[in-house]
Formats: structure tokens, sequence, C-alpha cells
């Protein structure tokens, strides 16, 4: 009998550890519910957390880096925020008058955004031509400029304004990889101080200002005039100003270096959607880490393209990247009450 009574007992231990087992399985809001490749991620930082385990990373090397533009926020309302905030720069704002080749080639890219056609050739980077549209501007007048545009509706959206439009999955799961120790940087191909205002109030909780990297604008000093940088001391009446050069587009290569330079530490993790991306990942995987990719494959609640997901997924695929289903993975993009206003037919179209 008591042989049997210390059966029951170890059976019944076994299925209240199993149960905890399923109960402890990690859960990040607004993913969906079984998502494979969220149990991928949560499967790894376990590991790396784990002192007892050989994958275990100590804090001090938990990073992770985030792209920006389509990782965490929106990129298809209907371009990149930066080129959207250029466009009203340059064809909206009726206090700037801009270069005449710079006006032509906005407006031709504005309508062949609107019309689904392809853009036209620039005169030269876009930018640097954004660059050159905040020339004379303070460093606080730049960001108010962009706070202000930031309350502008979405385009073909109902319910979301730009201060609005990110992924909600992607900050949960920035919360959810801080609460584990990790170090989150952003590395985004937009400029710094932009993304830095963007992510206010949203995502600079887990990412302060100083852990924000992105494109370059030059800047000097009102007093500097010729006068080089290294040669020039800033006086007490001088401001910083906006000089109209890019110094440095982050995107690529360059989000290796930047990295490099500002971090000091190859990444844990990587996070990115674009081929602008695919370098960061690969500098991640050569150090022992792991590369997610975001595939827009979700033509519903956003303006995904199936075809473009489909290539980018056999890229990643090749390079021994993990792919996000927008569609699949994402319990929600941008939240319940954002309603995605029309379907493009030909970006709804199955993949070839």
């Amino acid at each position: 009998m008591r042989k049997m009574r210390f059966v029951l007992v170890i059976a019944v231990l076994g299925l209240m550890l199993a149960h905890s087992a399923v109960a402890e399985e990690v859960q990040v809001p607004y993913w969906t519910q079984g998502s494979a490749v969220l149990k991928s991620i949560t499967d790894f930082v376990s590991g790396v957390t784990d002192t007892g385990s050989a994958d275990y990373v100590p804090e001090e090397d938990r990073i992770a880096v985030f792209d920006f533009d389509g990782t965490l926020f929106g990129e298809l309302f209907p371009t990149y925020f930066d080129e959207c905030l250029f466009l009203h720069r340059v064809l909206h704002d009726p206090d700037y008058e801009a270069a005449e080749d710079v006006k032509t080639y906005a407006q031709a890219y504005e309508q062949a955004l609107l019309s689904h056609e392809p853009l036209p050739e620039s005169p030269r980077s876009g930018a640097q031509m954004a660059a050159e549209s905040f020339v004379g501007f303070t460093i606080e007048q730049y960001r108010a400029y962009i706070r202000d545009f930031m309350q502008t509706p979405v385009p073909g959206f109902e319910g979301m304004t730009y201060a609005e439009g990110f992924y909600r999955p992607m900050v949960s799961l920035v919360e959810y990889l801080s609460g584990q120790g990790f170090r989150v940087f952003i590395s985004s191909g937009s400029e710094r101080t932009l993304v830095r205002e963007l992510t206010k109030g949203v995502l600079d909780r887990w990412v302060p200002s100083e852990r924000v990297i992105g494109s370059v604008f030059s800047i000097a000093a009102s007093g500097q005039g010729e006068t080089a940088g290294r040669s020039y001391t800033y006086k007490a009446d001088d401001q910083v100003l906006y000089t109209g050069s890019l110094v440095t587009k982050n995107q690529k290569a360059n989000k290796v270096y930047s990295i490099i330079d500002e971090i000091g530490k190859a990444p844990v993790l990587v996070f990115g959607n674009s081929s602008g991306d695919l370098a960061m990942g690969q500098y991640a995987v050569q150090h022992g880490g792991r590369a997610y990719m975001l595939l827009c494959d979700d033509v519903q609640r956003d303006y995904g393209n199936l075809k473009t997901a489909a290539d980018f997924a056999g890229k990643c695929a090749d390079l021994g990247f993990e792919t996000v289903s927008m569609r699949d993975d994402f319990a929600t993009i941008y939240g319940e009450n954002v309603v995605c206003t029309h379907e493009d037919e030909e970006t709804a179209a199955p993949a070839a």
C-alpha cells in the first residue's frame, strides 16, 4: 500500500510539473497564440539567460539591435516616414520654397506613390535632398517640425496618426527582451533625430535616445562660418544648425560599421525587414547570434506585397535567418481600432 501511495504521489507531481511547464510557456502580447517563431525567440532567450546553459550570455553582452522602419514602425503609408516628411516639407509647407529640381522630383515621386507607378530618378539621393530641406533649422526647430507632422493622420488608414504607427507586437518584444536583461538598440536608415522623436513615449522607456543609431545630417555652430569644427570654439551665443549635407546613410554594411563604432560589441539578436538589414543580421550570426526578419505579407491589415515577401523569405532562408510573418505571427499590427481602408489588388495577388 505504501509503495502504491508513493507511485501515485510521483505521478501527481509529474502531472503538476508538466502542467507548470505548459503554464510557463512565454507569452508576449499581440503575438498569435502558438506562434512558432515567437517560441524560437523565447527559447533562444531562455538559453542565453540561463546560467546553467552552454548558450549563456552575460547580461553586459546581451545586445539586441532592431531596424526601425518596417520592423518597429510602419513603412508602407505610403512610404517611409522620413520620405513622407520630406514630401510634406517640399510640396505642402507654405513657408518653404524648395529648389526647382527638388520640387520637380518630389512632385513626380508623390504622384508615383499615389498611382503605384515606378519611382522617378532623383537628382540626388533622397536623404541628401531631405538634409537640404532643413538647412538653417536649429536642433529643436527640427524636432518640433517632426512632432507637428507626427500628428498627421496616416493615409490609407482610419484611426491612426503617424505618431501611432508602431507595430504593437514588436514593441511588446522590445519590452520582453529588456525584461530579460537585454540592452536594446535601434539602427535605422532614417535620420537619428527623427527616430528619437518618433520613439518618445513609446519605446524610449527601453531604448533611450543614446541607443538610437541612424543616418546623420551635418550640423555646425551658427558662428562657425567656414572654420572647421576641430578649430572652432563653441561660444555662449552659438546655436547648433543643420547645414544641409548627408554625412552618413545608415544602411547595409554601414549598419555593421555603426554597430562597431557606437556599441562596440556584436549583437546577440538582430531584427530587420529588408535587404538593408541583412548585413547586420549576418554580423550577428557570424558572432554566434540570431537574425529574425519580418515579411510584409499582410495585405488585409497593412499594405503588404506577397511577391516581395516571398522573394525576401527566400533570401533569408539562404542566409539561415528566421522570418516573422506579419500575417500569421501578429495577432494585431497597429491595434484593433486601426483599419486599413483599401486593399490593392496587385499587392494582394498570390506570390508567383
